[in-house]
C-alpha cells in the first residue's frame, strides 16, 4: 500500500509523537508498503526506506524560543498570519494551519497514496482530502479533553482563563472525531474515553496498542545502579503527575533510594517544591537524549515510576517493561491493563502516601522486582513489539481503503460529491 503518514509535529522522544511515527513507518516499509511522512517541526527522526516531506510552520513553540516573534520574512501566506494572531491571542493553531497546509500540499497528489492516516491532527483540512477521495484513518491516542480538564482544575485566575484559550482546538478536534469514518486508538480505555468525550460511535473505531523496540530496549548486561529510579515526564504539567512523585519522595525513607532521574525539562514550580523538600541533590533532569541512552537509562534504574493523573496508553511503561524494569503506576486509563497480573505495581493516582509506599516496597524486595521485571518483559515481546503494530496497523488500512471507492481520476465524482454533502 502507499501510504501518506501524517503528523502536525513528531517530537522525537516527548509526548510519545514522534515515537509513534518512526517506529510505526519503519515497520510498515519491512511489511513492503510504501511509506511517506508529512510533518511540521519538530521534524521526526526516521530511518532509511521511509520517505519524508516537511509541511514546515512559523514553529512558534521551539524549545529554545518558545512564543516567538517571527521576522516578517519569515511570514509566506495567510496562514502563517493566522498562526502568529492566534499564538498572540493565547491559542494553540498548529493543529488546525497544519491541516491546512497538508491539505493545500496534497489536493493534487491524491492519486499518489492509498490511504491517508493522520496522528492525532484532527484538523478540518484532513477532512478535505478524504472527501477529494483520499481513504482516511485517524489515529486517537487520548482526547486532549483529559489533559484540559486536569489543566483548569489545577489553574486558577488569569492562568485558567489563558488555558481555557489555548485548549480551544480541543473543540475543533471533537468535531473532525464525530466526522472521521474511522478511528484508530491505542487501548480500550482510550475508546471508551473517546466515545464519552468526542462521540464517537464504538464501531467506527479499531484498537491497536503502541509498540516498543524489543531489540533497543532490552533488560542490562550491567548491574543496576542501587536505589535509582526512572520516570519519564514529556512534559512537567499536571496530567503527568510530577508534583504526587516529589512529595511521594519526600515520604520515602533516604535509605531507600539513591536518585531519582527524570527524562524531561522541570517547571518552575516543579524546581521550587523540590528546593521546599531538600531534594535537589537528589534528583537530576535529562533532555535531548538517544532512544539508545533512553533504553540504557531505563535499564539502569531499579524502578520506573509512572504517577500520571491520566494515561491513555503510556510508552514508558511497556518501555520499562521490555528492559525488564519493575514499574510503580497509577491506577489511570491504560495502565491497570498494561500491567495486569502482577506486572506492576499500581496506586491510587493522586495518592503521594501510597506511591511512596509501593516504591518503598519494590525498592526493598529484590526477588520480587526482578520476578515483576521478568513478567513485563515477556509481555512485551509477546504483545507489544512494533513489528506486530504495523502489521495490525496494515490490516485496519485494508478495511478502510475497502471501505472508501476510489474516483477513476483526482477529485470525487459528482454522485460520491452527492453523497459527501
Amino acid at each position: 500500500m502507499r501510504v501518506a503518514l501524517a503528523s502536525y509535529r513528531s517530537k522525537e522522544h516527548s509526548g510519545g509523537q514522534g515515537v509513534y511515527v518512526r517506529n510505526l513507518s519503519r515497520e510498515l516499509v519491512a511489511l513492503g508498503h510504501d511509506v511517506e511522512v508529512f510533518s511540521g517541526q519538530p521534524y521526526p527522526v526516521l530511518d532509511p526506506g521511509v520517505r519524508f516531506t516537511p509541511v514546515p510552520s512559523l514553529d512558534l513553540y521551539r524549545a529554545d524560543d518558545p512564543f516567538r516573534r517571527p521576522n516578517l520574512h519569515e511570514f509566506r501566506s495567510g496562514v502563517d498570519v493566522f498562526e502568529y494572531a492566534a499564538m498572540c491571542t493565547a491559542g494553540f493553531p498548529e493543529p488546525r494551519t497544519f491541516g491546512m497546509r497538508l491539505s493545500r500540499l496534497l489536493r493534487d497528489r491524491v492519486g499518489d497514496f492509498d490511504i491517508l492516516h493522520d496522528n492525532q491532527t484532527l484538523a478540518p483540512g484532513l477532512l478535505a482530502l478524504e472527501r477529494r477521495g483520499l481513504p482516511l484513518l485517524t489515529t486517537i491516542h487520548h482526547p486532549i479533553s483529559r489533559d484540559r480538564r486536569l489543566e483548569l482544575d489545577a489553574a486558577t485566575g488569569w492562568a485558567r482563563v489563558s488555558k481555557r484559550r489555548w485548549y480551544g482546538f480541543v473543540q475543533m478536534q471533537r468535531r473532525v472525531a464525530r466526522r472521521s469514518s474511522q478511528v484508530l486508538t491505542v487501548s480500550r480505555v482510550s475508546a471508551q474515553d473517546i466515545a464519552a468525550d468526542f462521540g464517537v460511535p464504538r464501531d467506527r473505531m479499531r484498537i491497536v496498542p503502541v509498540g516498543v523496540d524489543t531489540v533497543r530496549f532490552r533488560p542490562p548486561a550491567t548491574p543496576r545502579v542501587p536505589g535509582r529510579i526512572v520516570s519519564i515526564i514529556s512534559a512537567d504539567v499536571p496530567l503527568k503527575g510530577m508534583a504526587v512523585l516529589v512529595d511521594a519522595l519526600a515520604a520515602l525513607p533516604r535509605e531507600a533510594w539513591s536518585e531519582l532521574v527524570v527524562v524531561g525539562t522541570p517547571s518552575e514550580t516543579t524546581e521550587k517544591q523540590l528546593a521546599e523538600a531538600g531534594l535537589v541533590d537528589r534528583v537530576r533532569f535529562r533532555s535531548g537524549i538517544s532512544d539508545d541512552e533512553l533504553a540504557a537509562l531505563i535499564g539502569s534504574a531499579q524502578l520506573q515510576v509512572i504517577p500520571s493523573r491520566y494515561e491513555g496508553f503510556s510508552i514508558p511503561a511497556i518501555e520499562a517493561m521490555a528492559c525488564g524494569t519493575p514499574v510503580v503506576a497509577s491506577d489511570v486509563g491504560a495502565l491497570p491493563d498494561l500491567l495486569a497480573d502482577g506486572v506492576g505495581r499500581l496506586v491510587p493516582s493522586g495518592d503521594a502516601d501510597a506511591l511512596a509506599a509501593a516504591m518503598a516496597a519494590v525498592l526493598n524486595a529484590p526477588r520480587e522486582a526482578a520476578r515483576m521485571g521478568a513478567a513485563g518483559r515477556a509481555r512485551a515481546v509477546s504483545t507489544y513489539s512494533w513489528a506486530a503494530v504495523a502489521r495490525a496497523t496494515a490490516d485496519v488500512y485494508t478495511e478502510v481503503i475497502a471501505a472508501h471507492p476510489r474516483p477513476s481520476a483526482p477529485g470525487a465524482l459528482p454522485e460520491q460529491k452527492e453523497q459527501q454533502r
